[in-house]
């Protein structure tokens, strides 16, 4: 018998005590990056996630969409104002923000995840009331910080048997006020409200590193702290794992930092001792997987 059939089954008899230990599971998987970008990427990622659905669990995609963003901001010639490296979100931009978020990027993901065979339901954080900001500093203009969750609309699509996809749009305190939401604040605050059991950050990186340059694959939150004290995390991770500390404390089981350009990243993470990036929780599990 062939070798890759045989090393598949063996796969698959590995996957079972992380199947079992994920049944219901709420996950939410923050996907953005260089992978978005890429058609072949996209349906890989979409397979991922109808494969969560299909054994058992609840996932829940929450995007960002950065360079799509750009690029139509350069198509309509609006030139954007920055303040210490900061695009200030003015309200053209913000309404070419919630164009691309809530329409091309959020729709893109839906058909891909549809075109494997799911049944994804593209909403923004404006559905329901299901994130409510405040400006995250005045300077910036309408960039967000979440004051208010409202995540039972999230609940009933997947307790429908649907896999919710969220674009980091939100809606303000005051009427008609939209705000641009980072797409990993975003997906920290939904997270916490719906204390996932994890919360995967798809970046461009592999993980948090040691001054070795090695991935760190287990972090508590003292750890990070210490990290970022002594230089070794600086940044762009600064941002990302401020998010995850965020969301462990707001009740997440454990967020882990995921390198989005390994094929089937979210599959090895979850459903291997392997593991594909750098977990942050607050207490080592004392009961490994196993069926419950």
């Amino acid at each position: 018998m062939d070798r890759d059939w045989i090393a598949t089954a063996r796969t698959l008899s590995e996957a079972l005590p992380y199947l079992q230990r994920y049944t219901g599971a709420v996950v939410v998987v923050k996907f953005g990056g260089n992978a978005m970008g890429d058609d072949e990427a996209m349906a890989e990622f979409a397979r991922d996630i109808v494969l969560m659905r299909q054994v058992g669990m609840n996932p829940v995609v929450v995007h960002g969409g950065g360079p799509m963003i750009n690029d139509m901001l350069k198509k309509l010639g609006i030139e954007s104002e920055w303040v210490r490296g900061k695009r200030v979100t003015d309200k053209a931009t913000v309404e070419v923000v919630e164009m691309i978020l809530s329409g091309l990027v959020n729709k893109r993901i839906v058909q891909a995840i549809n075109d494997q065979g799911g049944r994804a339901v593209g909403i923004s954080g404006k559905d329901d009331d299901l994130m409510v900001c405040e400006a995250d500093d005045p300077e910036l203009g309408f960039v967000g910080k979440p004051v208010e969750m409202n995540v039972q609309i999230v609940r009933d699509l997947y307790n429908a048997g649907l896999i919710p996809v969220i674009a980091p749009v939100a809606t303000g305190v005051a009427d008609n006020e939209t705000f641009n939401v980072n797409g990993d604040t975003a997906a920290g605050a939904i997270a916490g409200a719906l204390q996932a059991d994890r919360l995967l950050l798809l970046t461009d990186v592999a993980g948090v590193k040691n001054k070795q340059g090695e991935v760190i694959t287990q972090l508590t939150p003292e750890d990070v702290a210490a990290l970022i004290e002594d230089g070794t995390i600086a940044g762009g991770m600064i941002p990302k794992v401020e998010t995850a500390l965020q969301a462990v404390k707001e009740g997440v089981r454990a967020v882990v930092i995921v390198d989005g350009r390994v094929a089937n990243a979210c599959l090895l993470e979850l459903f291997t001792e392997h593991g594909a990036g750098s977990m942050i929780r607050s207490t080592i599990p004392r009961v490994l997987p196993r069926g419950r």
